[in-house]
């Protein structure tokens, strides 16, 4: 496996889901923005302890025909860490979804990470503000929650008990003493009402 990754890693980065190419888009600043985020959060959490987190453009090769470049992937077992990539399965990756990738991050990614053994997989919607939270339970992906940052005019007319049915921080699978903020991933995010001012 190591001789073909090595053949991949030196072109521009391309994926390969079941055998079939496809050519990594240039993401949009909010795309970069939310994994920027997300990885900061890890690498902070991360230091002097033997976990490492990696941003796109890190490539993990997970079987003959599959050659992913994730958003985020987290890994724990530095055997897998090799100089072409991520050469085994991660920990936990986020996929950020973008009109290109939707179906693919929703579909046969979640499919393959499920079936690879990736224990927790997240899919961020930086156009909703929410995050999915699977955890892989007996082999298979389990919802575990979605997290969204509720609009200002539909949180305004909430009870302080309607409210606490939206939390808008949470703990992984992985790591109990680490507390996401969904404020801390979505900040600095452009709307397209700014877009349009």
């Amino acid at each position: 496996m190591t001789n073909l990754a090595y053949k991949y890693v030196h072109e521009r980065p391309k994926e390969m889901l079941d055998g079939v190419i496809y050519m990594m888009a240039s993401p949009i600043l909010n795309h970069v923005r939310v994994n920027r985020n997300i990885a900061r959060i890890f690498d902070r959490h991360f230091k002097g302890r033997r976990c490492e987190v990696f941003g796109d453009p890190t490539m993990v090769f997970l079987t003959e025909k599959d050659r992913v470049v994730p958003d985020v992937t987290v890994v724990c077992s530095k055997d897998i860490l090799k100089k072409e990539g991520v050469v085994g399965t991660p920990d936990l990756i986020v996929e950020t979804l973008s009109p290109s990738t939707a179906k693919h991050d929703k579909g046969y990614k979640k499919d393959l990470y499920e079936c690879c053994g990736v224990k927790e997989y997240w899919i961020a919607d930086i156009e909703k503000l929410l995050i999915e939270t699977y955890w892989l339970e007996d082999g298979k992906y389990q919802l575990n929650n979605v997290y969204t940052i509720l609009p200002d005019y539909e949180a305004r007319d909430m009870t302080e008990e309607k409210l606490a049915q939206y939390p808008t921080k949470f703990k992984t699978s992985l790591f109990d003493d680490l507390i996401i903020d969904l404020e801390e991933i979505f900040e600095d995010i452009i709307s397209q009402g700014e877009e349009n001012a």
